[in-house]
């Protein structure tokens, strides 16, 4: 299945790759000036914005791998927010010449126990969801994920993006088979690419500890902690992460000070 996406600008590729809270709207602010300089491709994950899921099993590496071949696109950066951020790192190894380079923001790592405010979100995401309330469910994520500087409007374009999720994953589940994601293990000292983690200081636990985890164990790896970001910083400044992405992906040698 070919993920829904959109391709513009020109130059070397960059893949952008949306959280789990959003789709790959997430990223409009951002576009117009990556696309002077880059060709910026930009998919929805299945279950996401414009993608659907379908039943039986799938991995969304493997997804990407496809998308990229029916691009013509050999290698791109991969920039992942979160979720897309795990799939950035599932996709260096499971096809590493896909990738030339990670840009990780906030991402989301298998290897880390969930602290105790992950654990207290997804109980009383869990507690919403069984009860039927998407819209309670859906100002969860977005009250938990998206950090004080983002604009009310921003809040609510997220609002959307969450509980159109919520809806196509909810019917998916029905299904007969259900859909089935992939487990893919990541060996973080395998990564053989260019790599910056970019963690917020006003993220939960569990996100700045991965953070600390994959700046280590990653060989290379630059961690940039940005003080006044939640976990979507994109979606917080994104002027500032802009900024960031056009000097990391330029190999500026004066950068990652937005």
């Amino acid at each position: 299945m070919l993920l829904s996406h959109d391709v513009s600008g020109s130059g070397p590729a960059v893949l952008l790759l949306h959280s789990g809270v959003a789709d790959r709207r997430m990223w409009d602010d951002l576009v117009p000036a990556l696309g002077h300089s880059f060709t910026v491709v930009r998919p929805d994950f299945r279950g996401f914005g414009q993608t659907p899921l379908p039943p039986g099993e799938y991995a969304d590496a493997d997804d990407l791998d496809a998308l990229l071949d029916h691009l013509g696109i050999e290698s791109a950066a991969v920039v992942g927010s979160s979720f897309g951020g795990r799939v950035a790192l599932e996709l260096a190894t499971l096809h590493p010449g896909r990738v030339s380079s990670l840009v990780l923001l906030c991402a989301a790592y298998r290897g880390v126990e969930p602290t105790a405010d992950v654990r207290a979100f997804g109980a009383e995401e869990d507690r919403l969801l069984e009860a039927g309330d998407v819209e309670g469910a859906t100002e969860l994520n977005v009250r938990t994920f998206l950090g004080p500087d983002a604009r009310a409007a921003t809040r609510d374009h997220l609002v959307e993006m969450q509980r159109h999720a919520f809806e196509v994953q909810i019917a998916a589940d029905e299904q007969d088979p259900p859909p089935s994601p992939r487990r893919v293990d990541v060996d973080l000292s395998a990564i053989a690419v260019d790599t910056v983690v970019v963690s917020g200081a006003l993220d939960l636990d569990l996100f700045t500890q991965v953070a600390e985890v994959l700046a280590r164990e990653i060989p290379g790896a630059e961690s940039v902690v940005l003080d006044w970001a939640g976990h979507l910083p994109s979606l917080e400044r994104p002027d500032a992460v802009l900024a960031l992405l056009l000097d990391v992906l330029r190999d500026d040698p004066a950068v990652h000070q937005p």
